[in-house]
């Protein structure tokens, strides 16, 4: 009997793409009698069940059980069914198997459904079987989202009546499955009018009751189910805000449903419009997301909006003396550049970083052969934490070799920063100095971050010509970490706008969010997609880069004993 089961829970994946017409689906309209009370105290009496699709019956299942308990009276009336009429019947450990049996690979269906798969389950689960796994529809609560200002209720006997469905409700399991069976035909005739011609939309129609901006559920009709941009749209054609979708019209619709963030409602409230991107892939999905994010700036976005407001960390390299500043752009002037990152202050933490390992100077006098040297040490000097070239006292080879360090840790040699900044942190845990000890963990936690964020995007700038194979045989192409536009079978011409052209030299602001984009993607992805050419390398010859926790662990050891924790 288990091989049932089996079956059933591996048939569900066919509606794993609930985009399905609803015509294409297997409906199992369900209903139940029971002893009464709840299905931890009550037992089966019967069971009824029709398979349908396309509006034809394909077939219909009914059986007495016992309960193994004692039919009250008052259900005896109501349902007529005597204790004589199930002593003879199976246990429902017998029935269960044919249930599943019929029922696999279909969209169970029931008016109030959750009584009855309560019932079941909970009897599958005794027996030590799976329960029910398949999506399941409630035509009470399509009732009562369609046609409730129609009725004085929503009771199945109710409906029936008022709507003169083929069959009448008699609290007998078939009888009642076949009512509900009509009553869902008709629910679906309704719904049809709402743009709902998919299992997706039917499932969450019944969220959609309440929804204060319901009535523009019909810009989403036109809305394909395969992967894509949306753009949301203002009274001026605005556009308010972008997102990417496996499944455009399912992400779409989820908005009038279950999402509840905070700027939802404000965004449709807003909203008049919606333009959409059909695209060959979710890649090439998540990439249009950046390049139109970018180009438009919409107001309800978050993410992908900062990339103005990345900053560089830059040793000028180039003077005899190099110092670290942050600076918004880049420039071709001889000087090493790290970023971009996130903002002007993870910049400044990462410098303050590598100052607290490495003796560079931090004053801004211009030092040069023409210089006049200056009387004293600067402060930071003074305070024996960083170099002074201002005096003319300090030999350019012992300083090359502080800058040589801080390029090799900054390049190659990841640990040659961190690990001071480890031991240093250890130290001052220790010492029980925790305030600067935390200090020294967020310098080290931005060191680390921003040498890891450095390390993904050289990683695909350097691998040249990237072509991969994606997951349903598309292809797709990269130069330099760039998706390109000269694309075969994957992206067919939906980005509206050329591809940026790589650039030599440090990143520019703009093409960040998009390496990071394809690089996140293809992590994520790299078990479905097969490398089929690649120019250089796609591996980073730095190890992996130790993580700096909130709270280092020689840290909360100590402030564990001392009771702080």
């Amino acid at each position: 009997m288990e091989h049932l089961f089996v079956y059933c829970h591996v048939m569900q994946r066919s509606f794993d793409d609930l985009g399905t017409p609803l015509q294409q689906v297997t409906f199992c309209v369900l209903d139940i009698e029971t002893t009464g009370g709840s299905a931890v105290d009550g037992g089966i009496t019967e069971i009824g069940a029709v398979k349908v699709r396309g509006g034809a019956c394909l077939g219909t299942f009914q059986t007495m059980v016992n309960p193994g308990l004692l039919i009250p009276p008052q259900i005896t009336m109501l349902t007529g069914i005597t204790q004589a009429m199930v002593l003879p019947a199976p246990r429902i450990e017998s029935v269960l198997p044919s249930l599943v049996e019929f029922a696999a690979g279909t969209v169970i269906v029931g008016h109030n459904v959750r009584y009855d798969l309560g019932y079941l389950n909970l009897a599958l689960e005794r027996a030590g079987w799976p329960r029910f796994s398949q999506q399941s529809v409630d035509t009470c609560a399509l009732a009562r989202r369609l046609v409730r200002d129609e009725v004085p209720n929503i009771k199945l006997s109710t409906l029936a009546s008022r709507f003169r469905l083929d069959h009448q409700p008699s609290h007998r399991a078939l009888e009642d499955a076949l009512a509900t069976a009509d009553l869902l035909h008709l629910l679906i005739g309704r719904a049809a009018a709402l743009g709902v011609m998919g299992l997706d939309d039917l499932i969450a129609l019944p969220k959609l009751a309440n929804h204060p901006q319901v009535r523009k559920l019909k810009i989403t009709n036109d809305l394909p189910r395969s992967p894509g941009v949306y753009l949301f749209t203002g009274p001026r054609d605005e556009v308010l805000y972008v997102g990417k979708a496996t499944n455009l019209r399912q992400r779409v619709r989820s908005y009038f449903s279950g999402d509840d963030r905070r700027k939802i409602g404000g965004l449709l409230r807003e909203t008049q419009g919606l333009r959409h991107i059909v695209c060959g892939s979710t890649l090439e999905a998540a990439v249009t997301e950046v390049r139109l994010i970018h180009e438009h700036q919409p107001r309800y976005n978050r993410q992908s909006k900062d990339w103005r407001s990345y900053a560089y960390v830059r040793l000028s390299t180039g003077e005899t003396f190099p110092r670290l500043t942050v600076t918004r752009s880049s420039a071709s002037d001889g000087s090493f550049y790290l970023g971009p990152l996130p903002s002007m202050a993870s910049a400044r933490q990462v410098i303050d970083a590598i100052h607290t390992v490495v003796p560079l100077r931090r004053c801004g006098t211009r030092v040069g052969p023409r210089s006049r040297p200056r009387e004293g040490l600067c402060t930071s000097a003074q305070l024996g934490v960083s170099s002074c070239p201002c005096t003319g006292e300090l030999d350019p080879v012992i300083y090359a070799r502080h800058v040589s360090t801080v390029l090799t840790g900054l390049t190659s040699q990841p640990d040659v920063l961190l690990n001071p900044l480890r031991d240093r942190m250890e130290n001052l845990a220790l010492r029980e100095r925790f305030e600067e000890a935390a200090d020294t963990r967020d310098r080290a936690c931005a060191l680390a971050n921003a040498l890891r964020r450095q390390e993904r995007i050289d990683r695909f700038r350097s691998s040249g010509r990237l072509s991969f194979e994606l997951p349903g045989g598309h292809t797709a192409e990269l130069r330099a970490g760039i998706l390109t536009n000269e694309r075969s079978d994957c992206l067919q011409g939906s980005l509206s706008f050329l591809a940026p052209e790589p650039v030599a030299g440090p990143l520019p602001p703009e093409l960040v969010d998009e390496i990071l984009c394809v690089s996140v993607w293809l992590e994520r992805e790299a078990d479905r997609v097969r490398l089929m050419h690649c120019d250089g390398l796609l591996h980073s010859p730095v190890r992996p880069l130790p993580s700096f926790e909130p709270v280092p662990s020689a840290l909360a050891r100590h402030l564990t004993r001392l009771g702080d924790v």
